[in-house]
């Protein structure tokens, strides 16, 4: 079992451009969700898989990836996901021994930028890119599936400031 400790944040600006080594384009599904955690399918240009995440714990959660054929993955986006998708091609960025991934959505969620890195502890301390903004780790308004919310509640897509200005 892996232990997921990431930290999110907002962008200040584009640069991070400058430093992206790797990109690929991500669509995500969503099978489940419940208060401890969710099940989600994943397809990227070359692979699929399946990510069951559980609980928070702190900045933490386990996470258990499976990968799996591209023609089952593609049924369960059809068959068994909700209609909405996570459309976003991630940015791989580097820095000071470190890779950010920068989240750059299309679809549904257009317009949002979200950078995020993973860490080996809660506590590892790390340099922050110029580039970055907010932090926003344990905001809940910026998971997906409350951005997704927000998005189908609106029926259009939602700004930046739209999702700022919403309460906790």
């Amino acid at each position: 079992m892996r232990f997921e400790v990431e930290r999110k944040f907002l962008v200040a600006d584009d640069g991070w451009k400058a430093g992206v080594v790797r990109r690929h384009r991500l669509t995500d599904g969503l099978i489940g969700q419940f208060d401890t955690g969710k099940v989600r399918v994943r397809l990227d240009e070359d692979r699929a898989w399946l990510t069951i995440k559980g609980a928070r714990v702190g900045l933490g959660r386990p996470e258990f990836e499976y990968e799996i054929p591209r023609a089952d993955a593609e049924a369960m986006m059809r068959l068994v996901c909700d209609t909405c998708f996570i459309e976003k091609t991630r940015h791989c960025v580097p820095h000071a021994g470190l890779v950010w991934e920068i989240d750059v959505y299309g679809g549904t969620l257009a317009g949002m930028i979200l950078a995020e890195v993973e860490l080996e502890h809660e506590d590892q301390a790390f340099e922050r890119p110029a580039w970055l903004g907010l932090e926003v780790t344990g905001d809940p308004r910026f998971r997906q599936s409350a951005l997704l919310r927000r998005f189908e509640e609106a029926g259009r897509l939602v700004t930046l400031e739209e999702v700022l200005a919403a309460p906790l």
